[in-house]
C-alpha cells in the first residue's frame, strides 16, 4: 500500500464498499476519497461524518473521562436501512485527528470482514 491513495484503493476492495475517504475530524476536510459519496458529495459526507466522529471522541462517556483522541474509541458503526457507515480512527504516534470512513451497500457487505479489513488497513497506513 502506498500512502492514502493506496489505502483507500484497499478500502473499495471490501465487499460491499460504495466509497471511502480519509477525513480529519477536527475540520471535516476530506484528505482523499474514491467511488461514490452518500447523496453524491464526498465533501458534505466528510463533514457530517466528523462531525459525528467528533461528538464520539469527544463525550467523556465513550472515552471514559476526557477528550483523547487515542482513548477507548476506536471506530464506529452506523447502520442504516440500506447502508453501513464504518469509521476507523487511524491511531498515531502523534496527535492525530484523521479517520478512514468507508460506505457499504448492506446487502453485499460482511461487517465483520469491513470491521477486521479497516483495522488492518488504519494500522498499515500509518506504518508505511
Amino acid at each position: 500500500m502506498t500512502g492514502i491513495d493506496g489505502c483507500l484503493t484497499e478500502a473499495m476492495a471490501i465487499p460491499g464498499a460504495r466509497g471511502a475517504s480519509l477525513v480529519d475530524w477536527t475540520s471535516g476536510l476530506t484528505l482523499g476519497a474514491v467511488g461514490d459519496g452518500p447523496d453524491g458529495d464526498h465533501e458534505a459526507s466528510a463533514a457530517e461524518a466528523a462531525e459525528l466522529a467528533r461528538l464520539a471522541v469527544e463525550n467523556g462517556g465513550f472515552t471514559g473521562g476526557g477528550a483523547r483522541h487515542d482513548g477507548p474509541v476506536e471506530e464506529l458503526i452506523v447502520t442504516a436501512r440500506g447502508s453501513y457507515h464504518l469509521f476507523r480512527y487511524v491511531a498515531t504516534s502523534f496527535d492525530s485527528s484523521v479517520f478512514l470512513y468507508v460506505w457499504l451497500d448492506r446487502t453485499e457487505a460482511n461487517l465483520a470482514v469491513a470491521l477486521f479489513r479497516m483495522k488492518d488497513l488504519a494500522t498499515r497506513l500509518v506504518s508505511a
